[in-house]
């Protein structure tokens, strides 16, 4: 840790602006120091003053307890979002899944859960091979060359499969691209030149009106593809209304793209910067096990928030009802406590408890599937590549939420087939 980190009063350390993300990446200095000195830290000077939850315990044990530390009504902790309150009322929407409280959460999570598991995605496994293997058959066609790798692989294997699960038209998977790097990058004035949440806001309203035609055609044509289970689906008897079909549908687009592309591309980058590992990860004894490191050291949730429903007593810390917390998932993911030397990337590394899909009643439902696309996408590719070497510095989303890369430069040589 450098002695200017050290020398740094704890309230000042940065680990919320959007800026120091992008510009830095993710504050492991500032953690490392909170994780020892005050794991349980008051930021009462932040635009929007919060708790920042360093450890792996605490984390875990807040999460699981989710009548007290509720989901709602504050996704995560962005001085922007509250400022832009009024604009966001203009088109009022129900919360997604990962923002609702129960008993709400569990009727709705029951909906999707049955669909993402292990046993359910086998009947899956050959499609998102195919899709898999079709992106990197294009991708070293050319057998040398110079190209983003976000854009050739990372961004398009989610897209692909999320649309291809939804139900979406091929020719339609861009927009969801588009949908999606505008909703989560509102925070970024690439997607959001004007610097408040309307960028955001309009690629929801377009989704929305996109989905909405979709949702129409399968109520009285339904197939086997999620739109057609969120459509027909019930709670209590009832069919859910249409605004929260249509918020089922954002979620799985914006979350199932985006956290297994960051860690797309984050994976590619550690690998890169640990070529023995790399070497590793050919061999399919470590495929699972490396799924798993990329997953603990990428950490693409940056953070998730949680709002205090009642005063109470948390590890000797009073918190009063309202008061708010951010849940640190990558400080979580190298403590020191429950990782052996926690800022080594080893893909052999077994056990490997990282919370990068969260932990108890809102751990990501998503989260077998993501595993399957990062196992394809390096299956397939790693060893047909003879090198691989960074062509360029990555380039940061600009965001507190998640850790995105929009583009990451490589230059690469395919291995000569016989």
């Amino acid at each position: 840790m450098s002695v200017a980190a050290e020398i740094i009063s704890l309230d000042r350390l940065d680990v919320i602006t959007p800026d120091s993300f992008q510009s830095q990446g993710y504050p492991h200095e500032a953690w490392t120091r909170l994780r020892r000195e005050s794991p349980i830290h008051h930021f009462g000077d932040s635009e929007v003053p919060f708790w920042a939850i360093t450890k792996h315990a605490d984390i875990t044990a807040i999460s699981k307890q989710p009548d007290l530390f509720l989901n709602g009504p504050r996704l995560f902790v962005n001085p922007l979002v509250e400022r832009s309150k009024s604009e966001a009322d203009d088109f009022p929407r129900p919360p997604t899944l990962i923002e609702m409280d129960n008993p709400q959460h569990r009727s709705y999570r029951k909906i999707i859960s049955s669909r993402f598991t292990p046993a359910a995605l086998k009947k899956i496994h050959t499609d998102v091979d195919r899709i898999a293997r079709k992106i990197v058959d294009d991708l070293l066609a050319e057998g040398e060359g110079e190209v983003d790798f976000v854009e050739k692989v990372a961004a398009p294997l989610p897209i692909a499969v999320i649309g291809w699960l939804l139900g979406v038209p091929e020719d339609d998977w861009p927009k969801l691209y588009d949908w999606t790097n505008r909703m989560i990058g509102f925070d970024d004035p690439e997607f959001n030149p004007t610097d408040l949440e309307s960028e955001g806001t309009r690629a929801m309203v377009e989704l929305f009106t996109y989905f909405s035609e979709l949702v129409e055609e399968r109520r009285t044509n339904p197939q086997d593809d999620l739109i057609s289970l969120f459509t027909h689906a019930e709670i209590d008897g009832e069919k859910l209304p249409q605004l929260d079909v249509l918020s089922y549908c954002q979620i799985i687009v914006g979350a199932g793209n985006e956290t297994t592309r960051n860690a797309t591309s984050g994976g590619m980058l550690a690998l890169i910067q640990n070529k023995d590992e790399m070497h590793k990860l050919t061999d399919p004894a470590h495929l699972r096990t490396g799924i798993e490191e990329i997953l603990r050291w990428t950490s693409p949730v940056i953070h998730f928030a949680r709002t205090l429903d009642r005063d109470t007593v948390f590890n000797g810390h009073p918190f009063a009802k309202g008061e708010v917390l951010a849940l640190y998932y990558p400080s979580a993911n190298r403590d020191e406590d429950i990782f052996e030397d926690p800022f080594a990337f080893r893909v052999d590394r077994f056990p490997n408890r990282h919370l990068a899909f969260g932990v108890g009643e809102h751990v990501c439902a998503g989260a077998h599937i993501a595993r399957l696309e990062l196992e394809m996408a390096f299956k397939y590719l790693l060893p047909r590549l003879e090198e691989v070497e960074l062509a360029g510095e990555p380039d940061r989303l600009r965001s507190n939420l998640i850790g995105g890369i929009k583009r990451l430069p490589i230059h690469f040589k395919a291995k000569q087939t016989v």
